[in-house]
């Protein structure tokens, strides 16, 4: 592969936030694409719904304004590779559309991979690494700082696709994703303040939950998590389009979230 398959860029020593862009790159290596069924060009209009487009430019530009430069933890290939945040189980419940761990439908619900294919290769090589070392990453800022703020950093189109389980809901300019055990309401309350002069936000709609280590979740408290999902017409051209002015002013808004809480 020409790129490794995630980084984690340093942060402050001091700084207990982690910055988490799962699902922003493009990147399928030539031994994935081979499985993949979706001749060329539709691949490229899945690439363009599927991905976070420029949420790792957001996520460094954030970095670079804020006070205490937070840590970011990026994935190098594209989720059609396996989706990192995706319970590797019967957990997931977004194997009922085909995109759990390692997707077998598009977000059209088409078929993207053969029923039948063996995943276990994937999760083994591209899955588990990635989990192993994010796990890392925030058990050293556990050490490091006594704490954690793992803020994982999404965007979504401004109308459903397809495949969402819970499209019918508000869109909000930014939505919240929350998990009762591992966000504070106090970390809520800043990312609302921090937000609130870029657009509307809301809580859990269309998208709910946020990403924790399995090493972690439900267990450290000391690990606190929130998902920030940016509306995609807020800040970029639909779909897979350049961004626009929006971007800088969400970069800001995120850098307040970061001072904030860290």
């Amino acid at each position: 592969m020409s790129e490794p398959s995630f980084e984690l860029l340093p942060g402050d020593p001091a700084s207990p936030v982690l910055l988490h862009v799962p699902h922003s790159a493009r990147t399928v290596p030539e031994e994935v694409r081979a499985g993949l069924l979706l001749d060329d060009t539709a691949l490229e209009r899945e690439l363009d719904h599927i991905t976070d487009a420029h949420t790792a430019e957001l996520a460094l530009r954030a970095s670079e304004l804020a006070g205490m430069r937070p840590w970011r933890f990026v994935n190098r290939l594209s989720r059609l590779v396996v989706d990192p945040e995706r319970f590797p189980d019967e957990r997931e419940e977004m194997r009922a559309v085909g995109m759990g761990a390692v997707y077998t439908r598009t977000t059209h619900r088409e078929p993207l991979r053969a029923e039948d294919t063996d995943q276990v290769p994937l999760i083994e090589k591209y899955f588990e690494p990635y989990a192993r070392a994010l796990t890392e990453a925030v058990s050293e800022r556990l050490a490091a700082t006594g704490r954690a703020v793992v803020i994982d950093v999404h965007s979504y189109p401004s109308r459903p696709l397809p495949y969402e389980l819970h499209g019918e809901g508000p869109r909000p300019a930014v939505c919240l994703g929350t998990d009762a055990f591992h966000t504070p309401p106090g970390l809520t309350a800043a990312a609302r303040s921090a937000f609130s002069p870029y657009g509307k936000t809301g809580l859990d709609s269309p998208f709910s939950g946020t990403y924790v280590p399995l090493a972690h979740y439900g267990r450290e408290r000391r690990v606190s998590a929130l998902m920030v999902e940016i509306r995609r017409d807020t800040y970029m051209t639909e779909p897979g389009g350049p961004p626009g002015p929006g971007l800088e002013q969400l970069a800001a808004a995120l850098a307040v979230l970061v001072d904030a809480v860290g």
